[in-house]
C-alpha cells in the first residue's frame, strides 16, 4: 500500500513504521492517524510479525497535533478539547497500539510533545534518544487531555510526578524521561537505531503466542481500572475559554516553523 504521511517497512519479523511529515515535526492530522491505524492493523493481522517499532523522520518522533491544520479547520476550542476528528482517530490509534498481539517499541529520536507522548505512552517499550525533547503542553495551549495521558503517564512515573509535568508543561530530555520512568532507557541519538534493532531482534527470536500471552496478563496487572479512568476523561467536559486566544497566540509564534 502507498501511503502519504507513513513509512512503512516489513522485514519480517520486525516492521517498522515512520512517522513522515518531517516539515511539521510529524505533527498529527486526522488524515495521518487513519494512515497509522491501517497499517497497524495489517501488521497486527499478519503472524509473520513479532516486533513492530514505530519512530519519526528528521529530528522528532510527533511534535502533537498539526496545530495550523486545527486552527485552519475553525474547530471550537472553548472547551479546551481539539474535535472528534482527532480524538475519534488517534484513540483508535491507542487502542490498536495496546491490542496488538505483536511486542511494540517507540523508538523516540528528537522532539515528542503532548499528543506525541500520548502515543508514545501506548507501546509496550519506549527508547529514547538522549537529545530526545519531552513535554505535556495541554495546559500551556488551554487543552484538555482527551487520549489517556492522564491515565497513562502516572502509571509510567507516579502521581506525584506526573502532576508536576503536567501542570509545568516543562520540557525534560530524554535522560528526565528513563530517570523518571517514562521510558525504558535512553541513549546517544547515534546509537539509538542499533539499541532499538538489538532489543528487537532478542525480543523477535522468541515464541509469537509468549509474546501475545505476556501482553495479555501484564495488561491485566497494569491497567486494572484504566478503562474506566479513559472514559472519564474522554467524556469530562470544561470550560477552558481561552483555549482559542492561546492556540492562536502559539501558532504565530511558530512563524515559519513547520
Amino acid at each position: 500500500m502507498t501511503y502519504a504521511h507513513i513509512i512503512v517497512e516489513h522485514q519480517a519479523p520486525i516492521a517498522t513504521i515512520t512517522l513522515n511529515r518531517p516539515d511539521a515535526m510529524n505533527a498529527l492530522t486526522p488524515e495521518m492517524l487513519a494512515e497509522v491505524h491501517g497499517a497497524l492493523s495489517e501488521i497486527a493481522a499478519d503472524p509473520a510479525f513479532n516486533v513492530v517499532v514505530m519512530t519519526g523522520a528528521g529530528r522528532a518522533f510527533c511534535a502533537g497535533v498539526d496545530l495550523k491544520a486545527l486552527q485552519a479547520r475553525g474547530v471550537d476550542l472553548s472547551n479546551g478539547n481539539v474535535g472528534d476528528a482527532l480524538n475519534n482517530g488517534a484513540r483508535a490509534v491507542l487502542e490498536r497500539i495496546e491490542a496488538m498481539p505483536q511486542a511494540t517499541i517507540a523508538k523516540v529520536n528528537g522532539f515528542c510533545f503532548t499528543g506525541g507522548m500520548e502515543l508514545m505512552l501506548a507501546f509496550d517499550i519506549a527508547i529514547l534518544a538522549e537529545e530526545a525533547k519531552l513535554g505535556d503542553t495541554h495546559a500551556v495551549l488551554g487543552f484538555r487531555p482527551s487520549w489517556g495521558m492522564t491515565q497513562r503517564l502516572p502509571r509510567r512515573v507516579g502521581v506525584q510526578r506526573a502532576k508536576e509535568l503536567s501542570f509545568t508543561a516543562r520540557t525534560i530530555s530524554g535522560v528526565e524521561a528513563a530517570r523518571i520512568g517514562l521510558a525504558l532507557e535512553a541513549v546517544p541519538r547515534a546509537d539509538l537505531d542499533a539499541r532499538v534493532d538489538e532489543l528487537a531482534t532478542a525480543i523477535a527470536r522468541n515464541s509469537p503466542g509468549s509474546i501475545q500471552a505476556y501482553k495479555d496478563l501484564y495488561s491485566q496487572a497494569e491497567n486494572a481500572g484504566l478503562n474506566a479512568g479513559l472514559d472519564y476523561e474522554r467524556d469530562t467536559a470544561y470550560d477552558i475559554p481561552d483555549a482559542g486566544q492561546r492556540m492562536a497566540d502559539f501558532v504565530a509564534n511558530l512563524g515559519g516553523k513547520g
